[in-house]
């Protein structure tokens, strides 16, 4: 009688962590991704480069304390299409600049990817609103890449040093 009690109570164990996981994985599904941020050091300077040279459109701004660095922040949320960027603004401990020299492998490096349909125009926009260039200039990625061939891209670099990758995609 005891072991088919200790069966009885293993197996219902076993069900109530398997229905618990279960449970547990339908409410912890993953939805997408809210917004993505940067650190800025000028947020009036930020919101002017977004917003002029790129067509982000600022729909909040405000202060709020930001516990874990101990300081109060200005964060900016900044709109294009439907996707939305994060810009804080340390205003009582200000942190450190990008390093200069980040490249494409370093565990530092991050960046944005904007969509453009016509890369000669977005390109020539950036020129004339003398962004740091940080490729050449526009290029296409090999046709040997097959899950990238047929892209065109661009890197350059906000007021900050943060990357921003135009991209557009040729048939």
């Amino acid at each position: 009688m005891r072991r088919f009690i200790t069966a009885r109570v293993h197996l219902t164990l076993a069900f109530v962590l398997v229905f618990s996981a279960s449970v547990l994985a339908q409410v912890a599904r993953v939805a997408g991704v809210e917004s993505v941020g940067f650190t800025v050091a000028d947020m009036e300077r930020s919101i002017d480069f977004y917003s002029k040279v790129l067509d982000f459109r600022k729909v909040s701004d405000a202060r709020v304390q930001k516990i874990a660095a101990r300081s109060t922040a200005r964060v900016a949320r900044m709109q294009l299409g439907a996707e939305q960027i994060e810009l804080t603004q340390f205003v009582t401990a200000p942190g450190r600049a990008l390093p200069a020299d980040t490249r494409g492998n370093d565990r530092s490096f991050q960046h944005v990817a904007i969509i453009t349909s016509d890369m000669a125009k977005a390109y020539a926009r950036l020129r004339a609103n003398h962004v740091r260039h940080a490729s050449n200039a526009p290029q296409t990625l090999p046709e040997w890449n097959r899950n990238a061939a047929n892209i065109r891209a661009f890197y350059f670099r906000d007021p900050d040093g943060h990357k921003i990758e135009i991209t557009t995609y040729e048939l």
